[in-house]
């Protein structure tokens, strides 16, 4: 999805455009959700100094720095800005996907439509040029004003079967050929290693053999390096438990998960780190639910949302070879994603957003309305894409809201413990102590004229 940014400056508040502005920013009397999953603070305040925040506590014990820039955010509430743990950049022009997009302004513009989406850091797994090497460069060195990135530059695909992108992810043939291209992923700096194990419903005559994920597995670790793994059936997921997978991309769909494996997932510390529901979601629908919400469709062009509503597409759509199965890989997935919780499995959270029809920064905000009916609580979800997720990406200075880590922050309008969907009611959002347009200050896509009317964000009030 191509997205031009046009900030509408009548959409934004001053004390936004102050804070971006100011060395030393205080915000006060809000309800802080630290990201560690404990209760939410009423009458809280916070102090951010060049970018980082520097003293968290409660507004009576608030000592106003001289000089500072206040922001008063009474009946907001605050939490570390969300993470998402499995993202796909730089791919999609509207609806159409192709290699040949990829380029630093098209990453960059969906990086900072994550950012709108109070998304402050994303990873991308295993389907990125090695222009995404300048652009971590580049944000790891000056504070950014778009949501961070972290990546497995091109993730490791076997020969014949499903996985990576055409015209980049070059397929191995055997375990040595698998080596040697996780050595080459790592002399480019890469933050974790992606590999596929899959077969597309049998459609692809082949997938991963254990003897090539055993040796990608055991290259990533010489190398300090996790391992995480795209997965789709339940005998894969058992055999790369047993080889030291780190993590898998997304839940067992084609059965339920059975005792051994969530006894080997506990026993090695195996995480759940995305359940990817939204994505099972997305593709039981030929005409996605939300398509007339303003939290949706601000971020998309008239061309692609046109496309959306179109009977021809929910035409094709209805007669694609698996469509009939996804409602029953959903709800084994959301079935799946409720034992490991039980069971006490490690779990993040991600949406695999990124490719055509799967929307950037929407998504996660979905996918945590999912994990909810899966049977998390609110709490529960915000804290797995906060504080969580960052340990799981390792972005040691993110995830939570406490002196010396950096002030990416979103405000939201209403409790998001209350009611997990009230994370969309963006007031504010912060990376680095830097106040960034969000998606109701923004249109992105569209002329500022086409989005009069809907900066209110409908049912989430004024702003």
């Amino acid at each position: 999805m191509q997205v031009v940014v046009r900030v509408v400056a009548a959409f934004l508040g001053l004390a936004a455009l102050s804070v971006a502005h100011a060395a030393t920013t205080v915000l006060t009397n809000f309800t802080l959700i630290d990201g560690t999953g404990r209760a939410p603070a009423p009458d809280s305040a916070l102090i951010v100094e060049n970018g980082r925040i520097s003293w968290v506590g409660s507004r009576n014990s608030l000592k106003l720095p001289s000089g500072a820039t206040v922001v008063d955010l009474t009946g907001k509430f605050v939490t570390p800005g969300l993470i998402d743990n499995h993202v796909h950049v730089g791919l999609v022009h509207d609806l159409a996907q192709d290699i040949n997009f990829y380029s630093r302004e098209l990453v960059e513009q969906q990086l900072r439509t994550y950012a709108a989406y109070g998304v402050t850091a994303v990873q991308v797994l295993g389907t990125d040029t090695d222009v995404i090497f300048g652009i971590r460069a580049d944000q790891r060195k000056a504070p950014t004003d778009m949501a961070r990135v972290y990546t497995s530059g091109q993730g490791l695909v076997f020969k014949g079967s499903y996985g990576g992108v055409a015209g980049l992810n070059k397929p191995v043939a055997n375990a040595a050929e698998a080596r040697k291209a996780v050595d080459e992923q790592v002399a480019k700096g890469v933050d974790f290693i992606k590999l596929w194990v899959d077969d597309e419903f049998g459609d692809l005559p082949s997938r991963m053999p254990a003897d090539v994920s055993k040796a990608i597995i055991e290259q990533a670790h010489k190398h300090g390096l996790r391992a995480v793994a795209h997965i789709f059936y339940l005998e894969n997921a058992k055999t790369l438990a047993s080889q030291g997978i780190d993590a898998f991309g997304h839940s067992v769909r084609d059965l339920p998960v059975d005792q051994s494996l969530l006894d080997a997932m506990k026993r090695h510390d195996i995480v759940q780190m995305a359940a990817t529901l939204s994505r099972e979601a997305s593709f039981t629908y030929t005409q996605l639910p939300f398509l007339d919400d303003p939290f949706f469709n601000r971020a998309i062009t008239p061309a692609a949302l046109a496309t959306l509503k179109s009977p021809e597409r929910q035409k094709k759509l209805a007669a694609g070879a698996h469509f009939g199965q996804y409602k029953g890989v959903l709800d084994t997935a959301l079935a799946n994603t409720r034992r490991e919780i039980e069971a006490g499995v490690r779990y993040g959270v991600g949406s695999d957003s990124g490719p055509s029809g799967r929307f950037s920064g929407h998504f996660l905000h979905w996918e945590m309305q999912l994990m909810v009916q899966a049977g998390l609580t609110p709490l529960q979800v915000l804290t797995a894409a906060t504080s969580t997720n960052a340990k799981l990406i390792g972005a040691k200075d993110l995830g939570t809201i406490e002196p010396g880590k950096s002030a990416d922050l979103l405000v939201l309008d209403a409790d998001p413990v209350a009611d997990i969907r009230n994370t969309r009611t963006i007031h504010a959002v912060y990376v680095a102590g830097k106040s960034v347009p969000t998606i109701w200050s923004v249109c992105t896509g569209r002329a500022a004229t086409e989005c009069k009317g809907t900066a209110s964000g409908g049912e989430h009030g004024e702003r």
